[in-house]
């Protein structure tokens, strides 16, 4: 059963806002919000001009979608943005741990097609204004940095395969080797993804867990009722950030799992893999 967003969303205290702009529905963390002179978003599948099975605000060239409808929901979120369609700003993902710094004239790309995103890299920081930094996901986790007091932003892309590879704490160190920028400023806000509810994996990916986390069984891996391991990407990349020096109190989880909520957000697993892809971006006014 799906339940009801809102109530979901209340029964977690979860501080998420949602704000509703030119028919699309935006969702926003408390603490980011805060932060002046910087906006930052999680899009929804509602809205868009995409058909089945991307219905509607599918924001990936790299699903099969119409390029066009594509191009024209990106364009309609630059609107509800406020912001030039030009400086979105996209990746080619790969599962893997690569972090690009996004100079001027690296903004913009992928804004038009996939062909011009920027190849091979989950993350991406930058300090120029202007430049939104985009991800897209469909049951992984977005991860959206910014250092008000340097006034730096950061997107990462961490699936199992980031997350194992600790992409969310390398993002923290290339924050403070590139742009002086200490863990204890950071705010961080963990975007909606598929939860420990819904993870399942098998026992070759949870023996890699353990690997890289020690023996997790009681934090990161449960074992369902029906005895099947469940990995917690929520609690994994905030054990990282938290050991990158980041305060507990600067992390916020909106611990919404996508895959029990496809008539909101894009669930690759719940949908068998035919579906969209939703956003998660920050930028420098």
């Amino acid at each position: 059963m799906i339940l009801d967003l809102n109530h979901y969303l209340q029964g977690l205290g979860i501080p998420m806002i949602e704000k509703k702009t030119d028919g699309l529905s935006l969702w926003h963390f408390e603490s980011l919000s805060k932060c002046g002179g910087m906006t930052h978003f999680v899009s929804t599948r509602q809205g868009g001009f995409s058909p089945p099975p991307y219905d509607g605000l599918n924001l990936s060239f790299n699903v099969g979608d119409d390029p066009e409808r594509v191009l024209s929901n990106r364009e309609r979120l630059a609107r509800a943005l406020e912001a030039p369609l030009k400086g979105l700003t996209t990746a080619r993902q790969i599962h893997d741990s690569h972090i690009a710094i996004v100079s001027e004239s690296m903004g913009g790309k992928g804004a038009l097609d996939d062909d011009q995103a920027i190849p091979d890299t989950d993350a991406m920081v930058t300090d120029v204004p202007g430049i939104c930094l985009m991800v897209l996901v469909a049951d992984c986790v977005p991860l959206l940095l910014c250092d008000p007091e340097k006034g730096v932003i950061g997107v990462v892309h961490a699936g199992w395969k980031g997350t194992l590879q600790g992409i969310a704490g390398k993002t923290v160190t290339v924050l403070h080797d590139a742009f002086g920028c200490t863990p204890g400023s950071l705010l961080v806000g963990i975007g909606p993804s598929i939860g420990p509810c819904c993870y399942e994996v098998g026992p070759d990916v949870a023996s890699k867990i353990e690997h890289v986390f020690g023996t997790t069984r009681d934090r990161l891996c449960k074992i369902s009722p029906r005895g099947k391991i469940h990995f917690d990407l929520w609690k994994a990349n905030r054990t990282q950030l938290l050991e990158s020096g980041i305060p507990d109190q600067q992390i916020e989880t909106a611990a919404v799992c996508t895959c029990h909520h496809p008539d909101r957000f894009y669930s690759h697993r719940f949908e068998k893999g035919q579906t969209g892809r939703f956003g998660a971006g920050i930028m420098i006014r």
